[in-house]
This record gives structure tokens, C-alpha cells and sequence, in this order.
């Protein structure tokens, strides 16, 4: 159990460290790494863009009203339209799209259930 913790907090630090190497929140890290999942979408896009995505979706979800679970399949329809607008936007493959979308969704929940159980 404590060679897991272990791995974990090393994880953990290098995850940070790789965040603050492209100058990036934590947020936008997790958004970034959700574009760059996908091999050849990091190879055919420029860190450059992916970055400026990964910005773009951090503000996109702090701009949306608070996610109201009851509502969830609305919001997460609004969500998903705008995400899947500004991947095409910025010329990402077509091809792995819907991955990155679902990805960004999930990442997006996560990041709103962090911050709401931080809040309680």
C-alpha cells in the first residue's frame, strides 16, 4: 500500500512538473493532456494549439453556469456541441474527435464534482 502512495505522489509531482513545462494551470494540463491523448492528434497539431485549447476549454467550463446535475444530459448536450465546435475550429482530426470530446466531458465532470466537493 505504501509503494502505491508512493507511485501516486511521484505521478502526482511529474504531472505538475509537465503542466508548469508548457505553462499551464492544472485545469488546463487535464484539458491538455485529453487533446493529446490521441498519438497522431499531438503529432499532426502544435503543442501551441493544443495549449490554446486547453485554455479555451478551462474558461469555457468556468463560464458555464454551475452544472446543475438534475439537468445533466442538457448541460452536458450544450457542452459537448461547444466542445465539438472548438476542435473543429482549431483543425483537430476529425477522425478522433468524438474521443476527445469524451474525454473533455469526462475531464470537464470531474474537475466540476472536484471543485463542488472542495466547496462542501
Amino acid at each position: 500500500m505504501i509503494a502505491r502512495l508512493l507511485d501516486l505522489a511521484k505521478w502526482v509531482r511529474e504531472a505538475q512538473k509537465h503542466g508548469q513545462e508548457l505553462g499551464l494551470s492544472q485545469e488546463e494540463t487535464a484539458f491538455y493532456d485529453a487533446l493529446a491523448e490521441n498519438g497522431s492528434a499531438r503529432d499532426l497539431m502544435k503543442s501551441d494549439t493544443l495549449r490554446l485549447m486547453a485554455r479555451e476549454l478551462t474558461e469555457m467550463i468556468k463560464k458555464m453556469p454551475k452544472l446543475d446535475w438534475t439537468q445533466r444530459e442538457s448541460v452536458r448536450a450544450d457542452l459537448r456541441r461547444k466542445v465539438r465546435r472548438l476542435l473543429a475550429l482549431y483543425g483537430y482530426p476529425p477522425d478522433l474527435s468524438e474521443d476527445a470530446t469524451q474525454l473533455v466531458l469526462k475531464q470537464a465532470e470531474l474537475s466540476t464534482t472536484a471543485i463542488e466537493s472542495a466547496i462542501i
